[in-house]
């Protein structure tokens, strides 16, 4: 008995793909190579603007918590919900000053954070040294930063330091606070560095989204370390 063969050739599996679906795979590949090369130039554009304020300046953030390296990049769209929220985040602390910096204005957060050091200090010794250095270098009459406050306020101050304490500037700080927080916050939260930031951070949690399907966090460690952020 004969066997009938019908062969197939539409059908040959060993066959190469056909041209035109090779031809619209390179230009999709290239197409996110150019998108890729874009994020890539942002992130580094923002990178090196944290790392110049950063390098020159002490943290002081209010908590204690670690933050995860692991977690989606949210945190700077909490920023705007408060002046308090910006400062107690070290890379958005550094952010703010970089802007402040910007405006040849930063006298104010550099005083803020003085404070925040000064109320550190375990020792008198040093607490009556480092009273001394912040009141000539911010709050003294022709102070070579000095901070803009009221004459009462200033005079308390003054007598404060006579014998310091950890809370001799709240009042100081208190004011200059309320300066920053009607005056330079709001300008902050509409410049370019600020939105710029929040874009970029909405295409990187997206694609931390997509990745964490996958069970991956590589490319999303890589951009956090690219920001220095979180430091």
């Amino acid at each position: 008995m004969q066997t009938v063969l019908f062969l197939f050739p539409q059908l040959n599996l060993s066959a190469p793909k056909e041209e035109p679906y090779r031809i619209i795979k390179e230009e999709n590949q290239e197409g996110k190579g150019e998108n890729k090369n874009r994020l890539k130039e942002k992130r580094n554009r923002l990178s090196l603007l944290l790392q110049k304020a950063e390098s020159r300046e002490i943290f002081i953030p209010f908590s204690n918590k670690p933050e995860k390296a692991n977690a989606p990049l949210e945190e700077p769209s909490k920023w705007g919900e408060s002046l308090d929220r910006l400062l107690a985040h070290k890379s958005g602390l550094g952010l703010f000053r970089a802007f402040l910096q910007s405006e040849y204005s930063e006298e104010n957060i550099e005083f803020w954070m003085a404070c925040e050091d000064y109320k550190k200090t375990k020792t008198p010794a040093k607490l009556a040294s480092k009273a001394k250095k912040i009141y000539s270098d911010f709050i003294a009459t022709d102070a070579p930063k000095e901070v803009n406050i009221d004459f009462h306020t200033k005079e308390v101050t003054k007598k404060n330091i006579v014998q310091p304490t950890l809370y001799c500037f709240d009042l100081a700080q208190r004011k200059v606070h309320m300066l920053m927080e009607k005056d330079s916050y709001p300008r902050f939260l509409k410049s370019e560095l600020y939105k710029d930031l929040l874009k970029q951070t909405q295409v990187e949690n997206h694609g931390y989204r997509r990745r964490s399907q996958s069970f991956t966090s590589t490319g999303l460690l890589q951009t956090q370390a690219e920001f220095t952020v979180w430091l």
